[in-house]
C-alpha cells in the first residue's frame, strides 16, 4: 500500500502525525531524519503499538547530498515494490538556529537550507512517486506575517531573495538576525506551497498542496537552541497563556500534531489544494496567510533561485509538474 513521508517524522509533531496516520488511517509510514537511531527506535515504537509497516530513513536536510541520497533510498522502496508509491509527503522537520548565522556543507545559512531549500529539493525528487489525489503539505508558521503578532514578536520577515537568504553574512551579504531568517524561511515555505499549486494545477495533476500553521507549541523541540531558562519558560503555561492574551496563535503538541496528519490523509481535505490552514486554540481551520505570500513575482523568482541553488537538473525535474 502507499505510504506517507513525515521529514523530522520520530519527534514532535511529526511523531504525533505519524501516530495519528498509523492509528486512524492505518496507513503505512516512512519516517526520515537525521538521527537514525530516533528514527528507528519511533519506528519500532508505532509498528509495536499499531501494528503498521515503518521504514526509517535517514534524511539531513542541512546537505543536498543527504537529501539526493534520502530521495534515491525512497525511490529504491517504490521500485521494488516494498512501498506502493507515496499517498504524502510532510515537509515538517524545521530549525531555528540562534545568535549568528552558520553554515551547512553546502555552504548555505542552516535556516534557510533546513526550512526550506532541503524540503524544496526533496520534493521535486519524490513528486513523481506520490500517487494520484495525493498531498504535500508544509509545516510552515504564522511567524511568516509580519502584520501578525506572531510574526512582530519573532522579527518581521524580509522578502525572500533566495541568493541573499543562502549567502547571509558572507560573500558581501548582509547578515539578518536570527528571528527574521527564521519567518523568512517560513515565508519560503507558504510562498513553495502555493508556487507547487499554481504548477500541479497547470500540469492536470491531481495532487494537493497546503500549508499549516500549528501555531506556538510547547513541548516540541523547537527552542533546543535557546538558552535553558528561555527553554523552560517555553514550556510553562504561564508563557502559553501570556502569548494567548497577545494574540499569538497558540497550538499544542497533541492537536497540532493529529492535525497534520488530518491535512495528509483524510477525506474532509480533499480539494484544498493552495491553502493555508492554522492550529489555533483547538481549532483546525483555512486562513490568510501574509499578505508577501500571495506575490506570483516572489513565488516564481524565489522557485527558479532555489531550483540553481539546489542545483535541480533537467533530469530531476518531474514530469507531473509543469514549468510555467
Amino acid at each position: 500500500m502507499p505510504a506517507a513521508l513525515i521529514t523530522g517524522g520520530h519527534g514532535g509533531l511529526g511523531f504525533v502525525a505519524a501516530t495519528r496516520l498509523a492509528a486512524v488511517s492505518k496507513s503505512e509510514l516512512v519516517l526520515a531524519g537525521r538521527d537514525l537511531d530516533r528514527v528507528r527506535s519511533a519506528a519500532d515504537r508505532l509498528r509495536s503499538d499499531h501494528g503498521v509497516t515503518v521504514h526509517a530513513v535517514r534524511l539531513d536536510l542541512a546537505s543536498l547530498d543527504s537529501v539526493r541520497a534520502a530521495a534515491a533510498e525512497v525511490h529504491a522502496l517504490v521500485d521494488d515494490g516494498v512501498v506502493d508509491g507515496l499517498s504524502a509527503l510532510l515537509c515538517n522537520a524545521g530549525v531555528r538556529v540562534q545568535g549568528a548565522p552558520s553554515y551547512t556543507v553546502d555552504g548555505y545559512e542552516e535556516t534557510f537550507q533546513v526550512n526550506h531549500l532541503g524540503h524544496f529539493l526533496l520534493t521535486n525528487l519524490l513528486l513523481d512517486s506520490i500517487r494520484e489525489h495525493g498531498r504535500i503539505v508544509f509545516t510552515a508558521s504564522g511567524t511568516h506575517d509580519p502584520g501578525r503578532v506572531d510574526g512582530r514578536s519573532v522579527g518581521r520577515a524580509v522578502i525572500p531573495q533566495a541568493d541573499a537568504l543562502a549567502l547571509c553574512g558572507k560573500d558581501g551579504h548582509p547578515a539578518i538576525s536570527s528571528g527574521k531568517r527564521y519567518t523568512t524561511s517560513k515565508l519560503c515555505n507558504v510562498l513553495t506551497v502555493y508556487e507547487l499549486d499554481r504548477r500541479l494545477r497547470m500540469a492536470g495533476s491531481t495532487l494537493e498542496a497546503i500549508a499549516f500553521d500549528p501555531g506556538m507549541v510547547a513541548g516540541t523541540d523547537f527552542l533546543r537552541a535557546m538558552p535553558a531558562p528561555v527553554r523552560w519558560l517555553g514550556g510553562t503555561r504561564f508563557f502559553t497563556a501570556m502569548n494567548r492574551r497577545m494574540g499569538v496563535t497558540i497550538g499544542s503538541l497533541e492537536f497540532s500534531g493529529e492535525s497534520l496528519g488530518r491535512l495528509a490523509a483524510e477525506p474532509e481535505f480533499a480539494e484544498v489544494s493552495g491553502t493555508y490552514f492554522e492550529s489555533n486554540n483547538g481549532v483546525l481551520q483555512a486562513a490568510r496567510s501574509s499578505t508577501a505570500s500571495y506575490d506570483i513575482g516572489l513565488a516564481t523568482t524565489l522557485w527558479a533561485d532555489s531550483e540553481r541553488l539546489a542545483q535541480l537538473s533537467d533530469a530531476d525535474h518531474p514530469r507531473t509538474l509543469a514549468r510555467p
